[in-house]
């Protein structure tokens, strides 16, 4: 004989808090609606930080610009002083060999510059020439005081300006710098004498000596 628990009732198996049917039917679609201003906020933040590094950018590349162009000129400045400091060491080497090579050329001039003195003296004339030096002045040439040295002073009828009449020492030069000027005697036209080329034109129209 079956025996029967007392009190035991049996009751249909389930969930024991079962939800009503208007919670269960709620899902994401009921949730949505306009965003949170958190987020705003958040891109707002954003933007001003990209701002912010945009500008920031912008003044390094500003600050490397202008590093690049001073160092720019820095080295534009040092390559200047550089050849303006060799220049000068080659000008002051080559001015103390200004007396010798006017002994040269009075040798030269004179005849004797022959046998192995020659060679020497040819030899010392082809370095200083690489090294820029070149002798300037001609008799006959203008007279320019911002290269010439006048240390004689004449007058004579057959010129029309000041004219170097003799070179006495010639001038040299590196490049376009003058490191001595050419000493020269000078002429000018003999005071109150008629240009040469004015009097054979007065000559011309005078017919010339009259016909017997």
């Amino acid at each position: 004989m079956t025996e029967e628990t007392p009190g035991f009732d049996e009751k249909p198996e389930g969930p024991s808090n079962a939800e009503t049917p208007k919670e269960q039917g709620a899902g994401p679609a009921d949730k949505a609606g306009p965003a949170p201003a958190g987020e705003e906020l958040v891109e707002v933040g954003l933007q001003a930080q990209l701002d912010q590094a945009q500008a920031a950018l912008g003044e390094r590349t500003a600050d490397l610009q202008r590093l690049q162009a001073e160092y720019q000129n820095y080295r534009r400045r040092v390559e200047r002083d550089r050849v303006q400091v060799k220049e000068v060491a080659v000008a002051n080497l080559l001015s103390e060999l200004l007396p010798t090579l006017d002994d040269i050329g009075r040798a030269r001039d004179h005849g004797e510059l022959v046998g192995g003195f020659k060679s020497v003296a040819e030899s010392l004339e082809t370095v200083v020439a690489k090294m820029g030096l070149h002798q300037f002045g001609k008799e006959g040439e203008p007279f320019d005081p911002l290269i010439h040295e006048a240390l004689m002073h004449s007058y004579a009828p057959d010129v029309t300006e000041t004219t170097c009449v003799q070179i006495l020492q010639p001038g040299y030069r590196i490049g376009e710098r003058t490191i001595r000027p050419a000493r020269v005697a000078v002429a000018e036209p003999q005071p109150g004498a008629q240009p040469k080329a004015e009097a054979d034109d007065d000559a011309e129209e005078s017919g010339g000596p009259d016909e017997g």
